[in-house]
C-alpha cells in the first residue's frame, strides 16, 4: 500500500468533498447567446469526484456544501439524490424572496465543437456556497465520530470568498486530525480570481493550504497561476521536451512542499474541441508515471474531465493498487467521462476496466 489510508471498516465515509454545486444550464447544440431551451445538469469540481466514486465506483459518498431552500435550491437537490451522494452534510440557506444573500448558483456552458472552444458563463456570485465559514460544520464529528478515508476540495471553493477558504483549512486541519487522507484540486479558474486580486491573491491563499495537503492536483497553469511555481517552455503538452519540463516543475513543487505524497495532473494537447491527444502523469516517491496515451481522443464534453481523473485515480488509491495503477484509472475514467454529456460521469467501473485493459469501443451485445 503506497499510501496510509484509514480502513473502510472504521469510517463511514470512503470520500467527503467540500465544495459548491451548481446547476448547469446546457444550451445542447446551441450557443448560450441564442438558445431557446436548456438541459439541466449538477455539477461542481468537488461534487463530481465524489459522484464519480459513488456512480462509477461504488465508493461510500457524502459531501458538505448548501444551498437556498427554494425551487432552484430543491431542483439541485433532486438531481443530487439522483447522483447517490448522501445528503445529510447539505446545509439549506433561507431565502428571502429574491437571493440578495442566499443565491443557487449557476453555470451556463457550451460544449464546443470543432474551432469552437468549449465556454462557460458562471453565475454565482453570493450564493449559499460561498457563504460556508469556519464554525459552521463539526467536522470533528464528521472526521471522528462518523470517520472518513479521503477527503476531497479544491482551488474553486476556496475561491468564492474568504471565508470559504478559511473553511478549507479548518475542514483540512481535522482531517488531518483524524488520519484521514486529503487531496486538493488547484483549479485555477481566472474568472474567480480576477476581481479580487488575480494571480497575487490567489497564491497568497493557495500557499496557506498547500502544507495540508497530501495529494495535489493541478496541471502546469494551476501551478504557476496557484503556487507560482514556473518553468520555461512549458505549456502541459504531452510529449518530448514540455513533458519534461512539467517533471521538472513537479520536483521543485515537491522540494518546497515535502508533505506532498501524490503530484497528479492529466495531459492534454488541443486539436479540436472535440479531438484531443489525452494522457496523464503522477509523481509518487520520486518517481514519476504516466499513463497509456490516447491520441485523437474524440470528445463530446469535455467539461469535467479532469475531475473524473481525480476519481478515478483516488479509486484507485482507495483500492491498494500501486501508483502506475492509480494514474491509470484516472486517465481512463476521464476519458470515458468525456464521451458523455454534463459535468458528471456516466461510465460504469467495467467499461473503466476494460480500457485500462487495452479495450476498444467494439459493439458490447
Amino acid at each position: 500500500m503506497s499510501l496510509t489510508i484509514r480502513k473502510a471498516e472504521d469510517c463511514r465515509w470512503d470520500i467527503l468533498s467540500l465544495g459548491e454545486v451548481m446547476l448547469r444550464l446546457d444550451p445542447g447544440d446551441g450557443r448560450i447567446r441564442n438558445t431557446r431551451e436548456f438541459k439541466v445538469w449538477e455539477g461542481g469540481g468537488e461534487y463530481n469526484v465524489a459522484r464519480g466514486l459513488r456512480r462509477c465506483f461504488g465508493k461510500r459518498a457524502t459531501v458538505v456544501t448548501a444551498a437556498p431552500d427554494n425551487d432552484a435550491g430543491r431542483l439541485l437537490e433532486d438531481l443530487m439524490l439522483q447522483g447517490g451522494v448522501d445528503l445529510s452534510h447539505l446545509i439549506w440557506r433561507p431565502y428571502d424572496g429574491i437571493g440578495r444573500q442566499s443565491r443557487q448558483g449557476l453555470n451556463f456552458t457550451e460544449r464546443g465543437f470543432g474551432i469552437r472552444g468549449a465556454k462557460g458563463v458562471s453565475d454565482r456570485a453570493h450564493t449559499a456556497a460561498s457563504e460556508l465559514k469556519p464554525g459552521e460544520v463539526d467536522w470533528d464529528s464528521i472526521f471522528g465520530k462518523e470517520g472518513v478515508r479521503w477527503f476531497h476540495t479544491g482551488g474553486i471553493f476556496a475561491a468564492l470568498s474568504e471565508t470559504t477558504a478559511e473553511t478549507v483549512i479548518e475542514a483540512m486541519t481535522a482531517a488531518k486530525k483524524y488520519g484521514t487522507l486529503v487531496s486538493y484540486d488547484l483549479n485555477y479558474r481566472p474568472s474567480l480570481w480576477k476581481a479580487i486580486g488575480g494571480h497575487e491573491k490567489a497564491r497568497e491563499v493557495n500557499s496557506k493550504i498547500a502544507p495540508l495537503v497530501d495529494v495535489m492536483i493541478g496541471n502546469e497553469e494551476d501551478f504557476t497561476a496557484s503556487l507560482g511555481f514556473e518553468v520555461e517552455g512549458l505549456d502541459g503538452s504531452i510529449t518530448g521536451i514540455k513533458l519534461e519540463s512539467f517533471k521538472a516543475m513537479i520536483e521543485k513543487v515537491v522540494a518546497a512542499y515535502p508533505n506532498f505524497k501524490v503530484v497528479a495532473t492529466t495531459l492534454r494537447d488541443v486539436v479540436s474541441a472535440t479531438v484531443n491527444h489525452w494522457s496523464a502523469v503522477l509523481w509518487h516517491e520520486g518517481v514519476f508515471h504516466k499513463a497509456a496515451q490516447r491520441d485523437n481522443l474524440e470528445i463530446f464534453d469535455r467539461v469535467g474531465g479532469g475531475d473524473s481523473f481525480a476519481s478515478g485515480l483516488i479509486y484507485g488509491f482507495l483500492s491498494e493498487k500501486n501508483a502506475g495503477e492509480a494514474v491509470e484509472y484516472g486517465a481512463a475514467h476521464g476519458a470515458l467521462a468525456m464521451t458523455t454529456p454534463g459535468d458528471t460521469t456516466m461510465a460504469s467501473l467495467d467499461e473503466v476496466e476494460n480500457l485500462v485493459a487495452g479495450g476498444s469501443a467494439r459493439v458490447d451485445r
